[in-house]
């Protein structure tokens, strides 16, 4: 076979865990190798060995050629431009050793281009959407000509149509006689572009199949070790009491006119394009923006919401999408990620914390999640991206809101986390608690949600009741194609 890469017993151990025990996989040219397992399998862990960030304790890697490694986590400096972020390192110098910035900005330009990623090279990646960061992630990748591309969760912030952009790009790899290794826990995408797929499971390699010899349930099975049920578990009913009503909101320059209701016991998905706005809604529901007009009212009370304190006290709760810039306090531990959304609630007494039950509580929701570390005190940064997810999941999970915006609930988050936290989503729901979840996932947004609001350009495009919703209809009312969804559609506000 015409194996680009040979990776033979391979094992990588760090203090008090064994991360790879002696796992062997071969990625053949023209392919595309997906590798598949949990979180905290070792998926990244032997990616990283591949592309020479760590080295192995014992086994061999063949590479012919070279590896370029597209990382789940953005390693991208916020305060650069576009240009200087994918060639830093790699700059066109002048004759006299300084960077050629005419040059810098044409090449990325051709790059872009090239790519049909419509980004100024000039732009500062803080001023992009996360979407946008990832796709120059993307592409610094690609700029590398490298013979094996390392995708790791390359789709997480990404839109459909941009996915689908990505997977031409990647048979156009494949094309071209690269191999491309793809880390995902979208299921879908598996079956979509992958020709062979190993699972990991605690560090092993549990098998390796052709994607075509597979199901979905095979795949579950060989990465949980068991058979799971119910990825979208539904037992919530709406009530008629309208828990958050939004009138009219508007932030000059970002969104209009946004108006929607969420009743008790409600799931209410948010769906969109990238440059939907979103994310900006989800923000000035929660005091992290300042609404220019509009009205906001909580259990039928108008509020102001001048700050994230302020939304907690009505009993908010807010799961950030970026979880690294704006969710985690990374050098801290576990528990303390978890406890710091509560440590002024039931957890107090006369100005002193009560440790010992609030650590028990931490313990209990870290073992729900299914939160893979070796303790409490283990600081949240050395977790793999998707225990560092379930670990910010928990800490509002700890609030018992009764008004929970969700912003990527599941991104990073094996199979198995996301149907346990799906369930806990349908319980928060069932116990009388208005959801407000946007995702990217549209399988996500279709399962989970009650009714579907689909936002365009910073505007409400229109909603769909949750039996009537499809991907086709989300995605004509997203595109602004004719006549979208006219069955089904409701109007802002509308509830019964």
């Amino acid at each position: 076979m015409n194996y680009l890469l040979e990776v033979d017993r391979v094992s990588k151990a760090f203090p008090g865990v064994l991360a790879l025990d002696a796992v062997s996989m071969n990625v053949r040219a023209g392919s595309v190798h997906a590798l598949m397992g949990e979180n905290g399998a070792g998926k990244s862990t032997l990616m990283k060995i591949i592309a020479g960030l760590y080295r192995p304790d014992s086994g061999q890697i063949t590479l012919r050629g070279r590896a370029a490694m597209i990382h789940q986590e953005l390693h991208l400096m916020p305060s650069m431009t576009v240009a200087e972020n994918i060639w830093i390192g790699r700059e066109p110098l002048t004759w006299f050793g300084f960077v050629d910035h005419r040059a810098l900005r044409q090449r990325t330009a051709t790059l872009l281009a090239g790519l049909d990623i419509d980004v100024d090279p000039e732009e500062r990646v803080c001023d992009l959407p996360i979407a946008g960061r990832q796709l120059i992630e993307i592409a610094r990748a690609l700029s590398y000509d490298a013979d094996v591309l390392i995708m790791d969760e390359p789709t997480s912030a990404l839109s459909e149509p941009e996915v689908a952009h990505l997977f031409r790009l990647v048979a156009d790899l494949k094309a071209r006689g690269k191999a491309v290794i793809y880390i995902t826990h979208r299921m879908a995408e598996v079956f979509r572009i992958a020709d062979e797929v190993t699972v990991l499971r605690d560090g092993k390699a549990v098998g390796c199949e052709a994607a075509s010899r597979l199901d979905r349930d095979q795949l579950i099975t060989m990465m949980v070790g068991r058979e799971l049920k119910g990825l979208f578990p539904k037992h919530n009913t709406p009530t008629d009491r309208v828990s958050l009503s939004v009138r009219g909101l508007s932030l000059d320059g970002t969104f209009a006119d946004v108006s929607f209701d969420v009743r008790a016991g409600e799931i209410l998905g948010i769906a969109g394009l990238v440059g939907s706005r979103r994310t900006e809604v989800a923000e000035t529901l929660f005091g992290l923006r300042r609404a220019t007009s509009g009205e906001i009212f909580v259990e039928g009370r108008p509020v102001e919401i001048g700050s994230p304190a302020a939304a907690i006290e009505l009993g908010m709760a807010f799961l950030t999408e970026d979880r690294k810039l704006t969710g985690l306090l990374l050098p801290l531990s576990v528990q303390e990620n978890m406890e710091i959304a509560v440590l002024d609630g039931r957890f107090v007494t006369m100005g002193f914390v009560n440790e010992a039950p609030l650590a028990a509580t931490c313990g209990e929701m870290a073992g729900m999640l299914r939160v893979k570390t070796r303790s409490l005190l283990q600081p949240v940064q050395t977790l793999s991206g998707g225990n560092q997810q379930k670990v910010l999941v928990g800490r509002w999970l700890l609030t018992s809101p009764r008004i929970l915006i969700l912003d990527e609930p599941t991104r990073g988050v094996d199979v198995g986390a996301k149907a346990e936290i799906h369930r806990l989503i349908s319980n928060l729901a069932a116990g009388g608690a208005a959801i407000v979840m946007i995702s990217s996932e549209m399988p996500e947004i279709l399962g989970m949600s009650d009714r579907v609001m689909v936002m365009r350009e910073g505007r409400v495009a229109g909603f769909l009741e949750g039996r009537n919703a499809d991907q086709i209809a989300v995605m004509k009312l997203a595109a602004n194609e004719p006549r979208a969804a006219r069955s089904g559609c409701w109007a802002p506000g509308q509830i019964d």
